[in-house]
């Protein structure tokens, strides 16, 4: 009888980390032996301390080389096919196209495909991206073609999107909300003394809203208010929408914004933040938002798919419209001006986050997955 193995395909490690471990960790509580195959990189070293099985693999993430495309499907399909899983756990666009194409001609018994988000082929226009989805919406149809396989989505407009090109049938779906968090970690504190703070959590990309946020606290100091606005996490260099290191000079002479880089202590840099504001285009379900209601702050995002199913509109957080910095002013600078609503909002968030994004529930429920996958395998 083939043993419990349960083998992960991630990106980079470090995404692993922030946004897989607690699951592997409760997987391999309940008999799993885990393997995880990911990239390299400073979290290598933890996968491993955590008792999982390492495995070197590049993916790259432009995927303007189809003979390096080809060349990393035949990868996984050769990893599969050495480690031999009962379940694969595929996370991102990459892994969940290449991996679902490698894990049915390899023959592993049960898929899991994590669907965080459809990525910026979704979200850019013209006729270069328009052509790319096409391409894109053919390797879901073949990602999803294992006779027995779940795809996790994080929100419904994801999962309305595929079902939409027929990729994969309804009951082949569950909806999960997020990775979690630990609640434990994030004390629910009251709000600091003003100035008020406004915090961005996130890699430095495009899409992320970055430039909407620098343009919207200049607009705020034009205004005249006094708020600081900090900018948490790093450029990513791999990725073509990544802000360059021109553009981080500039931001750093004009000062506008304080730029933390990657830092690891969000929970201390919620508690001192008044606002945690994501402009993004599109997402998953973003755990910058789960971590600020986790902490009790208010929050401004944008009417996206993902943000908006983040939060409770009104309730826990502000909506505004996608690309448009003025809106984006205006919600930060309600909250500035209205300390009464914005403390509201933080506890609506908090209430939400123990309701709906506590980490003992997300692993539960990735738990129940794995049990349904492995009782229709045998």
């Amino acid at each position: 009888m083939m043993s419990k193995r349960l083998l992960f395909v991630v990106n980079s490690p470090a995404f692993f980390l922030s946004h897989r471990l607690p699951i592997a960790s409760g997987a391999k509580q309940v008999g799993y032996e885990i393997h995880v195959a990911t990239g390299s990189g400073s979290g290598v070293s933890e996968i491993k301390r955590s008792g999982f099985a390492y495995h070197p693999v590049t993916l790259s993430r432009s995927g303007k080389n189809p003979i390096a495309e080809v060349k990393a499907l035949v990868r996984l399909y050769r990893l599969m096919r050495k480690v031999r899983p009962s379940i694969v756990h595929l996370v991102t666009i990459k892994p969940v196209l290449y991996g679902g194409i490698a894990a049915r001609l390899s023959r592993v018994p049960s898929v899991v495909s994590a669907v965080s988000g459809l990525g910026s082929v979704f979200v850019s226009q013209g006729p270069a991206a328009r052509g790319m989805r096409v391409v894109v919406q053919a390797l879901y149809k073949q990602a999803f073609a294992h006779p027995n396989i779940k795809a996790i989505f994080q929100n419904p407009d994801d999962r309305a999107a595929l079902l939409a090109f027929r990729a994969i049938e309804r009951e082949r779906t569950v909806l999960i909300r997020g990775s979690g968090v630990k609640l434990a970690d994030y004390p629910f504190v009251p709000e600091p003394p003003e100035p008020v703070v406004v915090s961005f959590a996130g890699r430095l990309l495009r899409e992320k809203g970055i430039f909407e946020y620098v343009e919207a606290a200049r607009i705020i100091r034009e205004r005249g208010f006094d708020a600081c606005f900090r900018v948490i996490g790093d450029p990513d260099p791999g990725n073509p929408s990544s802000v360059g290191e021109d553009v981080l000079g500039r931001w750093r002479s004009e000062g506008l914004v304080e730029l933390l880089g990657f830092r690891e202590d969000i929970p201390s840099l919620f508690s001192s933040s008044h606002v945690v504001v994501l402009p993004s285009y599109r997402e998953g379900l973003p755990k910058s938002l789960v971590e600020a209601a986790a902490a009790g702050r208010a929050v401004v995002t944008t009417d996206v798919p993902g943000c908006r199913d983040a939060i409770e509109p009104d309730k826990s957080g502000l909506l505004v419209p996608v690309k448009d910095p003025p809106a984006l002013a205006d919600a930060i600078q309600r909250l500035i001006e209205n300390p009464g609503l914005r403390r509201d909002l933080g506890a609506a968030g908090r209430i939400l986050a123990e309701k709906e994004f506590g980490i003992d529930k997300i692993v539960d429920a990735h738990l129940q997955v794995y049990a349904g996958l492995e009782a229709r395998a045998t």
